[in-house]
């Protein structure tokens, strides 16, 4: 069986970034995701496609096949007060936003101060090529419920 859309694939994989800097790995020994379900990065997924269970390949993935490339203007200045107040504002910290047509979105402090909160509304991986070591562990058909659902299902079934 190879890895085509609705198909549940499970692989080991290492993300670095062009340094050699480990971003992340999968963990519990596997990551468990549907095929053709945009439940990966578009990049990774084309770049599995065809593939065998037992197959292992390194895939660089540029950013507009990742997470996208930056864009500036997704940084900026908001008021102090649209923050807790209670809440210590510092750089990296990150919060969930409303986008400008409503989609929630995740933004990055950059800078604060008593008047203003500099934000990014970039990914955090914008603009980096991604590098991955990958090796595929199995591949199965997805469950009806699966398919339904949009994301593959754990061992007992139904996890969130």
């Amino acid at each position: 069986m190879t890895i085509s859309v609705n198909k549940v694939i499970t692989l080991h994989y290492t993300l670095t970034d062009d340094a050699g800097t480990v971003i992340d790995q999968s963990t519990d020994g596997s990551f468990v995701y549907l095929h053709g379900a945009s439940n990966i990065i578009p990049g990774l997924e084309n770049a599995l496609t065809g593939k065998a269970a037992g197959d292992e390949l390194q895939v660089s993935v540029a950013p507009e096949e990742a997470y996208g490339v930056r864009d500036d203007s997704r940084v900026e200045q908001v008021p102090r007060e649209m923050f807790p107040e209670d809440t210590d504002i510092e750089p990296g910290m990150q919060f969930h936003a409303q986008g400008p047509e409503g989609q929630m979105v995740m933004i990055t402090v950059v800078e604060a101060s008593n008047d203003t909160v500099t934000v990014d509304g970039n990914h955090p991986l914008a603009g980096v090529p991604l590098n991955f070591d990958v090796k595929i562990i199995d591949i199965r058909d997805a469950s009806a419920e699966e398919l339904e659902h949009g994301h593959a299902h754990g061992p007992e079934g139904h996890q969130h």
